[in-house]
């Protein structure tokens, strides 16, 4: 049988950020270790001519089977457009021009609404919802009557049936992805600032912030990878494509924080000379540990703290306290490694009081690095509501919006009076950021 794997359009423009498609690298890889398969894996965000390529890749390959990934339904960071509609037409595209192929789709955009992208667009024959590792192979050599996966979704009678997926998928079992299936060389060119390429050291979070979708994806149960393992694979990375810099995919990458501090240690102790990066939780980071990151190559502190205020922190079940940002920031500054603030605005509860607390915390971040000059940047967002999220109860409650609000497409959590803070407070640090550079150039 032959398969193509496709990597749907997760970006706008041809500018943006790339990042390797590690997920269905993934699972190609566990096809071929199984089965025998004829594979053939196409990234559409790398080429200047999408569906001109597409046809290309169909032509060529004329795949019985399609699987495609949609990683993201729209681009966050505030913007009101959607990834849907590029969705659609791909799905259109190939039934023109290979109408007796079969479709599967998955991916974490796919995973938050099964049923209505299922339900709207016909020509998907199967979904996959959540870890695919374990129902990839039995799904593609059963589709003529496939078993009942976690996880699959299918049509009965033209209604849409999803099977719970467990997301308990054992990292001890994963294995090496075959890169060679999509060469990794073209993606270490093509970005300026984010590193392209990715590396899972574990899957599930153990927190249940009110506006994140990572526990319904992935699980609460945190499951890692030995720490050799990992490094294993990085230095695999490292010697065989030459990549130099890397992003850990993990939802947390210091929980736990042993885990992180092991995998550092090993990357000193094997003397591989890399830089990487990831999403920190903000109050487990000590003097002791950061240095240790630092030296084994870390060239930024993402940190999502969200709440500008304590309120803020409380709506969002954040578990954290304003002086454990601020605690944070002071062993940061002194590291010499950039840090990039995210922060949610206008969240539940906020009042005039908690636009000058969030002011007072944007001055105080700034205070601290001012004199490192380590402040890379302070990201303001609203909150995307997505489904199943304590945000959608909220905004239900608040009115923002209503049982019929169709959450596929961009929908914030923004009402009066403070919907246009987002705009002020970007004004108000940009102004703090762009002064303390020029202040180390003059």
């Amino acid at each position: 049988m032959k398969i193509l794997f496709i990597q749907a359009l997760s970006m706008e423009g041809i500018d943006i950020e790339k990042v390797y498609p590690i997920g269905i690298v993934v699972l190609a890889s566990q096809v071929e270790r199984e089965t025998s398969h004829n594979l053939h894996l196409f990234d559409m965000n790398m080429a200047l001519d999408p569906y001109g390529e597409l046809r290309r890749q169909l032509d060529d390959q004329k795949p019985d089977v399609v699987c495609i990934s949609l990683r993201n339904i729209d681009p966050l960071g505030n913007k009101t457009s959607s990834l849907i509609p590029a969705f659609a037409v791909t799905l259109a595209f190939i039934k023109r021009y290979c109408p007796n192929t079969k479709i599967l789709v998955g991916g974490t955009g796919f995973s938050l609404f099964p049923e209505r992208l299922m339900t709207e667009y016909q020509e998907i024959d199967f979904g996959v919802t959540g870890e695919a590792e374990k129902i990839i192979v039995p799904l593609l050599d059963n589709l003529d009557n496939p078993p009942l996966l976690p996880g699959l979704c299918y049509r009965n009678n033209d209604i849409v049936k999803v099977v719970s997926a467990v997301g308990d998928y054992d990292m001890s079992d994963y294995l090496m992805p075959n890169r060679d299936l999509l060469d990794p060389h073209p993606y270490l060119e093509v970005n300026k600032y984010v590193e392209s390429i990715g590396v899972e050291s574990k899957r599930g979070c153990c927190f249940s912030c009110g506006y994140c979708s990572y526990p319904l994806l992935q699980g609460t149960k945190m499951r890692c990878r030995t720490p050799q393992a990992v490094v294993d694979e990085i230095e695999f990375l490292y010697k065989t494509y030459g990549v130099t810099r890397i992003h850990f995919t993990d939802s947390v990458v210091n929980i736990p924080v042993d885990h992180l501090d092991a995998i550092c240690q090993e990357i000193l102790d094997r003397g591989l000379d890399i830089n990487w990066s990831g999403f920190f939780r903000e109050n487990l980071l000590t003097e002791a540990n950061v240095a240790l990151y630092a030296k084994s190559g870390c060239e930024c502190f993402s940190l999502s703290p969200d709440g500008l205020s304590q309120t803020a922190l409380d709506s969002m079940d954040k578990h954290m306290r304003v002086s454990d940002i601020l605690d944070t920031a002071r062993v940061l500054a002194n590291s010499g490694v950039v840090t990039v603030y995210h922060f949610l605005v206008n969240t539940p509860g906020d009042t005039d009081e908690t636009m000058q607390e969030a002011r007072d915390l944007i001055d105080a971040i700034y205070a601290i690095h001012h004199q490192s000059k380590t402040l890379g940047t302070i990201v303001l967002n609203n909150i995307r509501i997505l489904p199943g999220t304590k945000i959608e109860r909220q905004a239900l409650e608040n009115g923002v919006i209503t049982p019929h609000t169709d959450l596929l497409y961009p929908t914030y959590y923004n009402p009066e009076p403070f919907d246009r803070v987002r705009y002020a407070l970007e004004i108000y640090h940009t102004k703090k950021n762009i002064f303390m550079w020029q202040e180390v150039t003059s």
